[in-house]
């Protein structure tokens, strides 16, 4: 059967549909796993989400990616990422990269694990944990699969814990500028706003710093705001932090980077505040930076996104990511 690992990964579930003449009859399905709960499973088709009951799965197995990045496109990718994201102190152990933000968010407060850490692995997870007590924190590895796998078999052994995993989505970034459909169902009313809201979302404004509104919902989103997190949020040379506001009101806010020798646009923080969402202040978001990102020459963009984050998952992939790799953040024990 599947386990977390296989989230974010091909897979093909062979599912009961029903019983005709005293036999069983199957339907396969194949697609991308978004979502392994208690109950329930959601695959990723072509025809869309379909989320398959675990008491109508007969057989499910992970089967070879259409393609499959090589170990070179995830290392670039990873490296982009932590680009956009940059701790305020880091080191190095061999290529391996040493990240610290006053346990700000878990990217920023771990190590990753690419390259050659220029010494024996169970040696280099010994100079990892010793990095992480001299700042008084237990130490966290963000594993990228399938290439971390040599790290993440050592961490089993030594008993690490495991977060939810995380996927690595990317798109090429003219299918975020195309114009989006038409919506099929009127927009809900914006309650606790002024009624004249417009039916299309107000535009977009790009800054280069974000007002304080704009940190407020950061903090509200991630517990807290520590002067590390200014750090994290502003050292990168391309950066925009997109806000959408009707009558002075902020409703929904964004950040873009461009990383990765100017590939790569990285968009976080994306959140609409509940009086105003269902009415695609999201994907206006994205589109702004996108536009911005385009003329800064990028030509695809990349997230970062819980598996258990099934609206936006969902949400992405109407807007077309499709996922790359995953991680896995590993915890040492306790002591």
């Amino acid at each position: 059967m599947l386990r977390q690992q296989d989230v974010g990964h091909r897979i093909v579930v062979r599912r009961i549909v029903g019983i005709r003449e005293g036999r069983t009859l199957f339907s396969d399905a194949l697609g991308e796993l978004v979502e392994l709960g208690e109950t329930h499973i959601t695959l990723a088709t072509d025809a869309g989400p379909l989320r398959v009951p675990v008491a109508e799965v007969h057989r499910a197995r992970r089967v070879p990616p259409a393609r499959r990045p090589t170990a070179a496109a995830v290392i670039a990718l990873e490296l982009a990422a932590d680009e956009a994201w940059p701790a305020p102190v880091r080191d190095r152990l061999g290529d391996w990269r040493l990240r610290w933000a006053d346990g700000w968010t878990g990217r920023a407060n771990s190590a990753l694990p690419v390259g050659d850490p220029d010494r024996p692995l169970p040696a280099a997870l010994d100079a990892v944990q010793r990095w992480y007590a001299d700042r008084g924190a237990p130490a966290l590895v963000n594993t990228p699969l399938p290439l971390a796998a040599p790290v993440g078999a050592e961490l089993d052994a030594r008993g690490w814990t495991t977060r939810p995993p995380v996927l690595v989505q990317t798109v090429p970034l003219p299918t975020l500028t195309a114009p989006p459909p038409a919506p099929t169902d009127p927009p809900p009313a914006l309650t606790g706003l002024p009624p004249s809201a417009p039916t299309d979302p107000p535009p977009v404004t790009l800054a280069e710093a974000p007002a304080e509104d704009w940190l407020a919902v950061a903090a509200g989103r991630k517990g807290g705001l520590p002067g590390a997190a200014r750090h994290v949020l502003t050292a990168v040379d391309r950066v925009r932090f997109a806000e959408l506001r009707l009558d002075g009101h902020l409703l929904a806010v964004g950040r873009g980077t461009v990383t990765g020798d100017g590939r790569w646009l990285g968009i976080c923080l994306l959140e609409v505040l509940p009086p105003a969402r269902r009415r695609g202040f999201a994907i206006a978001v994205v589109r702004a930076l996108a536009g911005w990102a385009a003329a800064e020459g990028a030509t695809h963009a990349f997230l970062q996104v819980e598996q258990g984050n099934t609206g936006a998952v969902a949400l992405y992939r109407r807007l077309g990511f499709t996922t790359h790799h995953t991680y896995l953040t590993r915890v040492a024990p306790a002591g």
